[in-house]
């Protein structure tokens, strides 16, 4: 199979203007948030609101996935059902990004932009949507088989989506966040997947990335201390060969420098006292 390579991209969707848009967005400088990471009852009862409808629009795109459909065709779902939900497509004008999604196939590791790319049959691509409702985000990726896929890439991304499962059983009151990466290194390393280092996990909540860094890798870095209320996704990316990357001429298209296969999946989720509430689900 070919490597991927940019086509075209269509022209920016339409917000209707009863939609609240993020303060963010159009700015091209880093997002700023001073905040606390602890989220209060209030901002937590609101995510769960933006999670569901993240979630139940990753479900709406996805059902599109075939070979012929483009991923611009994914994108146009996910928008108007985000926008028909109330919600802002978050990624949207994020930092220039000019898309409502976020789709990567086959060694695009992550923030394809989604375009007139016909999918093919064996590829599979990754599906990232962000809700920002009522001031709050909730964030979720999923991987997705186009067609008939190889044994190697069907695995890839069941074992990628096992990994994130144990980074969120991971999750204690008391921990430290680099305890996340751990687990999910350990467990990719039993076949011999790379993960990526470049791009982790983040705080989301009032703030799309709020700065905390949640890693997928060992490291005696990022050591904070998770605490109750706190408000993150755990994203592992796992590729079939090395982890090193490279990001396209557009500043946001990122693949593997072997060309090799990435299958990421994403969760927003806020700490309880004994684990973890996972938020992006239907």
């Amino acid at each position: 199979m070919s490597a991927i390579t940019a086509y075209p991209i269509s022209p920016r969707r339409f917000v209707p203007a009863n939609i609240i848009v993020p303060p963010y967005a159009g700015n091209m400088g880093p997002e700023v948030y001073e905040g606390s990471e602890v989220q209060t009852p209030d901002t937590i009862g609101k995510m769960r609101l933006a999670g569901k409808i993240a979630a139940d629009a990753l479900a709406a795109g996805a059902e599109l996935v075939a070979p012929g459909i483009s991923t611009d065709a994914i994108d146009a779902v996910i928008h108007e059902y985000l926008v028909s939900h109330g919600a802002y497509p978050a990624t949207l004008d994020y930092r220039g990004f000019p898309k409502s999604c976020c789709t990567s196939v086959n060694e695009v590791i992550c923030h394809g932009i989604p375009d007139a790319r016909p999918l093919e049959d064996g590829d599979i691509v990754k599906i990232d949507v962000t809700a920002y409702l009522d001031g709050v985000h909730g964030d979720t990726c999923a991987t997705y088989f186009c067609g008939d896929v190889s044994e190697e890439s069907r695995l890839l991304c069941e074992r990628t989506e096992e990994a994130m499962h144990r980074g969120i059983r991971a999750v204690r009151p008391g921990r430290r966040v680099n305890v996340i990466g751990r687990v999910i290194e350990s467990f990719a390393r039993r076949f011999g997947y790379g993960v990526v280092r470049d791009y982790t996990g983040h705080g989301c909540h009032r703030a799309f990335h709020s700065g905390l860094i949640i890693p997928h890798y060992d490291t005696v870095n990022f050591d904070t201390v998770i605490e109750v209320g706190m408000a993150f996704t755990i994203e592992p990316m796992l590729t079939i060969g090395d982890y090193h990357s490279h990001v396209w001429a557009d500043d946001w298209t990122v693949v593997t420098n072997d060309g090799s296969r990435c299958a990421q999946f994403e969760h927003t989720l806020v700490v309880t006292p004994d684990g973890a509430e996972v938020l992006t689900v239907s």
